[in-house]
């Protein structure tokens, strides 16, 4: 009975210690849908928005393990995508409003008075809407490859195409045609992926981690974001301008989203500081890994 004792003592206390170090769980949003998270770590807060739109949090998890070692990071499933199911996907259920407003249930839930938010792509579009609504529930902004703070990246402002080769576009337009006639296999989206991921990273060893990424895509999420987006005319300049507080953007000197999208978010925040990647695409915590995170810690620190 001891020995039983001791054990079930040993389990509960390793159980403890591991929940300080990975916890994860849901949290009820005010429309009564779900969000999954998963926090790193300890010390100050930092929130984590991946990419997308309809995209899950898996791809983030390494990020977010290697800055929490000197803070607590938080990953979440945006509304719709991986273990935050919903039951329909429609333009009540999806939306930026909506998005917004499940971060600060997390953060509410989480009992954060204030966090760093860092938004990767369209995560940093995300974080930017969230800036204006709740700009005292941020303590810092770090905008890494951000979509933008408008909707510049849809007239000009994404480079995927110069990226490519003719062979990588021909093979892109091959799939897309695919896809387009309704063969949504896990194999035709990574022959999509495959084609498409030479313009998201510098470093062609990471080809294969980005074309399985890309497979993971809810098209109908992501359609009916940008499509909010461009009823409601994403335009978060005028607000933001009075956002005081510091801010860090930072993206690879050959992204695909242009550096000019960068040097108007740059513009446009008064407390600001632009870093742009050498030999660096999409994924600067790949291309660039060590100034990346060195990065992003200084500024933290300062």
């Amino acid at each position: 009975m001891k020995i039983a004792v001791a054990f079930l003592s040993f389990l509960f206390f390793s159980c403890t210690f591991a929940q300080t170090e990975v916890n994860e769980g849901f949290v009820q949003n005010t429309d009564a849908s779900q969000t999954y998270f998963k926090t790193f770590g300890s010390g100050e807060p930092m929130l984590i928005i991946n990419g997308g739109p309809g995209m899950n949090s898996n791809g983030f998890e390494a990020m977010a393990k290697v800055l929490s070692k000197n803070h607590q990071t938080i990953i979440y499933d945006q509304r719709g995508t991986g273990k935050s199911t919903l039951q329909d996907l429609n333009a009540q259920t999806i939306s930026m409003k909506l998005m917004v407003e499940d971060i600060e249930s997390l953060r509410k839930h989480l009992k954060i008075k204030k966090w760093t938010v860092l938004g990767h792509s369209f995560g940093g579009m995300l974080a930017s809407y969230y800036a204006t609504l709740y700009p005292e529930s941020i303590n810092k902004l770090i905008l890494s490859s951000s979509g933008g703070v408008d909707l510049k990246l849809l007239s000009g402002g994404s480079l995927i195409d110069s990226h490519l080769s003719k062979i990588e576009r021909d093979s892109l337009q091959y799939w897309n045609d695919k896809i387009d006639k309704g063969d949504t296999s896990h194999a035709t989206r990574l022959g999509r992926g495959r084609a498409m991921a030479p313009a998201y990273v510098y470093d062609r060893k990471f080809i294969p981690i980005i074309a399985e990424r890309l497979t993971q895509g809810n098209s109908t999420i992501n359609g009916l974001l940008w499509s909010d987006m461009q009823k409601m005319n994403f335009d978060c300049k005028a607000k933001l301008k009075s956002f005081e507080k510091p801010v860090l953007i930072i993206q690879g000197k050959q992204d695909i989203i242009s550096n000019e999208i960068g040097e108007l978010a740059q513009k446009t925040f008064p407390n600001s500081k632009l870093i742009l990647l050498e030999n660096s695409k999409h994924y600067g915590w790949l291309d660039a890994e060590e100034k990346f995170f060195s990065s992003i810690e200084t500024f933290l620190k300062s």
